[in-house]
């Protein structure tokens, strides 16, 4: 089974039963991004459900259509989402995404990845 799969956004890779996508640094993404993030992700993901531990680390922003496609669509077939953020740009989108949009499923920010796998591991 193939684990492991890359675009122009981010990487992605499932590992011990946790997604893992990864942005890479300076993405901007709009609609047309997050519909590709998305589509990417299920393929990978052939319908099974994951916990999934989101790297926006390197993420430079996420514009307003693609932040509530995220909060619908972008919740298919994952069972809860930790974000991984730093002090910056990325810490202020991802309380922006968790206040604005409100997601169907456990979504939580973190400054650590073992604060983030801890967290996921509830959704094994």
């Amino acid at each position: 089974m193939l684990d492991y799969t890359e675009n122009n956004y981010a990487t992605y890779k499932i590992a011990e039963g946790i997604l893992y996508i990864r942005y890479h640094i300076g993405v901007s993404i709009d609609l047309a991004g997050a519909v590709k993030i998305v589509e990417e992700r299920l393929s990978l993901q052939k319908g099974q459900s994951y916990p999934a531990l989101c790297d926006m680390r390197g993420v430079r922003e996420v514009k307003k259509a693609a932040r509530d496609y995220f909060a619908l669509e972008g919740s298919i077939l994952l069972k809860a989402v930790a974000f991984l953020v730093e002090p910056s740009i990325s810490e202020v989108i991802s309380r922006f995404y968790l206040l604005a949009n409100k997601p169907a499923i456990p979504t939580q920010a973190f400054q650590t990845p073992e604060e983030a796998e801890k967290f996921l591991t509830q959704y094994l």
